[in-house]
Formats: structure tokens, sequence, C-alpha cells
């Protein structure tokens, strides 16, 4: 695990900071582009430099099967910190089908076994086809083995997206399902159905534990069928539209009742439940909700004995959950290994909202720290306001103690996140993201300074894009957009000390896979051979 020093370059005597601007993209100005309207002095200049590029942030360059695949930040950080691609969730689970061996393990036998008893077989999941947290054809695909196997009774407890995909989208979904629902339900004896449904941001999809009362209003909805009473999830959605401007990720919980007013599909001793999303960080929650016999977070009520499994294992360190239908990647041999191998001290900072992406998936899907005497992780708690009212977030709390450590002469190498540009651009509101990049480009600022009078270097970069697309014009109309976008971001380094010992190197389809190696080369170290190429070269050397 030991790193290979350069003969011809030591790094700089000063620490070398990894600033991560999530979700800002590059992208053509335009009214939809955030991130052009935005006043930017500091990405301007970085842009303008010599030391920079553009790096690709989505599809294949970042694990995923297909280049129309939107990024994220969960693989933009598993690729930031392992320097290698790797088959990512979707990507895994799509093979998953394709060879069947989702169907070939222990825990969905024992899904099948219960529903072969006469239980019901629940699945709960984002209904869409954003294929960053779930896709919808994962579902069907499980129906269909559930038909085929005389499974006679499920249910499906539907989160609603308008963040992936359009933001009011879901009837759209709801008819896929509705369909082949209906289609299975012409055998005699089968009865499919939607039991419970809400928005992934108001219930249920809570992440890095901001807001346990977010997932046990899910929780009551889906377990106990507690919520407001509706008899068709379309309708429901429909009415929720009229009442307000709501869009999906939005919409209140709801669960659907039968004639007599009770729960078609509360969860009974002795059913089965699947939890088909495949991206880990808002699965931990509910899947410790649904799992743990100690669980304390909230009172669950009379919790029933259920069998629970996931699509994947979203927390290998914790185990959550124990059962699971596909192994999650295994990311070894990451930087920060072989950083702590080289026995050099290190720090990771971001406000809850990202804090997860700078450790655990930085690590590799790893929990905790690899070295506690030499990795330091500092948690800035997110405010609870909607983003785009305090579009600022913590970028300067964040800030703040970035300069702390910097100055403290202790860390060779720190990684940081600015959550603003990916969080208030998920709101769609374009002047709120404007002001969030602008409070970020004067951090930004201030800590290349500060990095430059710490002797150090400074790496600017972001995991995936979104501000910079902020909505598309569709037959003549403005439709917001929420998802993350399929742009480049940039690469930069700022290093004030710069002479003739380095410089960018030519590399066919740079992407984020890229920057690991980057970085060992500015600390000094040659990059592990496996690791994707470096974006800098040294005159001289091979």
């Amino acid at each position: 695990m030991r790193l290979e020093k350069l003969p011809s370059f030591s790094g700089r005597p000063g620490p070398l900071l990894l600033i991560i601007m999530d979700g800002v993209g590059i992208a053509p100005p335009g009214p939809a582009n955030a991130v052009s309207l935005a006043r930017t002095p500091a990405l301007d200049a970085l842009a303008a430099s010599e030391l920079h590029t553009q790096l690709h942030a989505h599809g294949s360059h970042v694990g995923l099967p297909g280049d129309g695949e939107m990024g994220n930040s969960e693989v933009g950080h598993n690729t930031l910190g392992g320097g290698r691609i790797f088959a990512q969730g979707a990507k895994l689970v799509m093979q998953a089908f394709e060879d069947g061996s989702i169907f070939r393990n222990d825990a969905w036998r024992e899904v099948e076994a219960r529903g072969a008893r006469g239980n019901t077989v629940h699945f709960l999941g984002l209904l869409s086809d954003g294929n960053v947290h779930s896709h919808i054809n994962h579902l069907l695909a499980l129906l269909e083995r559930c038909r085929a196997s005389g499974v006679k009774s499920v249910c499906a407890h539907v989160l609603l997206d308008g963040r992936d995909v359009g933001p009011r989208s879901a009837p759209d979904y709801l008819a896929q399902l509705g369909e082949k629902m209906a289609e299975i339900n012409r055998a005699p004896g089968f009865d499919y159905r939607i039991a419970s449904g809400g928005g992934r941001m108001a219930i249920t999809m809570d992440r890095y534990q901001a807001d346990w009362q977010m997932v046990k209003r899910g929780f009551d909805a889906h377990v106990h069928g507690r919520g407001r009473a509706a008899q068709n999830a379309m309708e429901e959605v429909r009415r929720q539209y009229a009442a307000s401007e709501v869009n999906d990720q939005y919409l209140e919980p709801f669960v659907i009742t039968g004639e007599d007013g009770k729960p078609r599909g509360a969860m009974r001793d002795g059913d089965a439940v699947v939890l088909f999303n495949f991206r880990g960080d808002r699965a931990i929650q509910i899947s410790r909700a649904l799992e743990e016999k100690d669980f304390r977070e909230f009172d669950r009520g009379e919790m029933p004995e259920l069998f629970f499994c996931g699509m994947l294992q979203y927390d290998g360190d914790l185990e959550v959950p124990k059962n699971y239908l596909v192994s999650p990647p295994r990311i070894n041999r990451t930087m920060s290994e072989f950083l702590c191998a080289e026995r050099l001290k290190t720090f990771a900072i971001s406000e809850t909202q990202k804090f997860g992406h700078v450790t655990y998936f930085w690590n590799g899907n790893r929990s905790g720290r690899f070295d506690e005497e030499l990795e330091t992780w500092v948690e800035i708690p997110s405010d609870a306001a909607e983003f785009h009212r305090a579009p600022q977030m913590k970028a300067e709390e964040i800030t703040e103690t970035t300069v702390k450590l910097l100055r403290s002469g202790k860390y060779r190498f720190g990684r940081i996140n600015f959550a603003n540009g990916d969080m208030v651009g998920h709101s769609g509101d374009i002047g709120a993201t404007v002001r969030a990049l602008e409070v970020v480009d004067n951090c930004v600022a201030r800590l290349l300074e500060e990095t430059a009078s710490c002797g150090g270097v400074a790496v600017v970069t972001a995991d995936h894009g979104n501000a910079d697309e902020m909505f598309v014009e569709k037959n003549g109309k403005r439709v917001v957009r929420t998802a993350h976008s399929l742009n480049p971001v940039l690469f930069a380094i700022s290093d004030a000390a710069r002479d003739n010992s380095y410089q960018m190197a030519n590399v066919d389809e740079p992407g984020l896979a890229n920057v690991a190696a980057t970085l060992f080369n500015l600390l000094g170290y040659r990059a592990p051979p496996d690791y994707m190429p470096s974006l800098i070269s040294f005159p001289g050397e091979k």
C-alpha cells in the first residue's frame, strides 16, 4: 500500500486542498444557466488559467451503464476518491437482472417463500426512471417475477420523484405501474395494488439523519396505513396538484383505502418488504426503521414481524440492511488508504447534506475512518430551512473551519464540499441558485488566497452539474429542470508557486476518475499503476 515518490517533484511545502463545488457544471451562457448568470470572478479566473480542463462526470465516466445517464454525488465521490471507474448501483442492478442473479440468492428466496405462503410482498421505492436512486423498470421486473412465481398479494409503496425527472411527472409513472398491475390482476386470485405514497422530500427518503420525522411520516403510511385516505393514487396526486403549486418531490403522504375506509396495504406479521432503491444515502434510515430490533429514533408503534431486504446493502460497514439482492461495488485501495499508509494527516469537511459524500463515499462506501489519528472529519450541521430560502447554506462556516485547519499546519491534504450548487439548484429557483453560487465563489476566492499564504496548492472541481441547466424549453414553454445535468465540470489548479515543474497533460476523455492520480502527483507521489492517468505531467519523466 506504499506510494512511490516522484523523483523530480516533492510537492509544495504547504497543504493540498481539494474544493468540490457540488452541482456546478459547465454549459453555454444563457437564461437557464445560473452559473453563467452569477458573478463568479474566482471561477472565471480559474477557467481562464493555463492549469485547467473540463471533466466528464456522467455515464460510463463514473461507472453508470449509459452516457445518457446523469452523474450524482455518490458515484462522483466514489470515483473521485477511488481514482478508477467502478460499476455503480444502476449498472450492477442492471447486470443482476440481465443474468438473473438477482433472483438467485437467499434474500429473494425468502421473499418468494413468504409470498407463496399467502403473505403480502411489499415493494417500496422511488417511482421514476431517473436511474439515480431507482428505475421503474426494476419494479416492473420484480412484479413480473412475483407473478411468475405465483405470489398473489403484492403492494407497491410509491415515492414520487420530481427531482431526477420532471417536477410533475408522477402521473406518467403511476400510469405505467397501474397498467402492469391491471394486466396481472386479470388472472384469478391476483391482487396487485398501490398501498401508499408521497413525495421523496416529504416522506421516507431522508439522509444523514437530518430529519427522522420525515422517515416516520413515511413509515407510518407504509407500515401502519396512517395518512390521508385516498381511493386512487392518480386522483390523489392530481388533487394535490390542483390544491397548490407543489411538485412531486413534496407531495404529502397518502394511504390507499378500500370502500370500507381501511388501508389496502398495511403491513402484517409474516409479510416481506423489498426496498428497490439502489442508491444508499436515502435508503439507510428507512432500512433501519424496518429492520432494527432495538430501533430508538422514533416510536414505531406495534411493529409487525417482517422480512426486509434492500436492492443493495446500503452501508457495508454497518451492514444495513442485513439482507439484500445485489452486492454493492467493492471499492478498495482508495486514496485515503494510501495516504494513511504514508502517515499523512488529512481532513474532510462539509455540512450535513454532503458530509457523507466526502467521508463515506470518498472512502469507498466505508463508514469509518481508516485511521482515527490521521483522518479528521468535520460535519457542519445543515439548517432545517428550505435551501432556496437560505441559499448561502453553510458555505461560510465550512470556509472558516477550513481556514483554521489550513493554518494549523497539521494537515497535508484536505477535501471539502460546498453543497449549494446542487441543493439550491434542485429547488428550481434560479435567483436563489445565482445567489448561492456567488456565495460559493466568494468562499473559493478566500480559500485560494489562504492556501497560497500557507505555501500550498488548491484544486477546484465539481462532482456533476445541476445549477448550469435550470430549465428547458418545451413547446414554447419553460419547464423547470430540477435534475442533474450531463454537462462537464471544471478542473483547475491554483498554485501560486507554480514553475515549470509540471503542466497539464493530454488525456483522452478526462473524467472524475483522473483526479485522484493528479492529487497524488501534487503531493509528490506517483499514483498507483491501476489508477486512471493524472491530468498533469512532468517534463522529462516517463
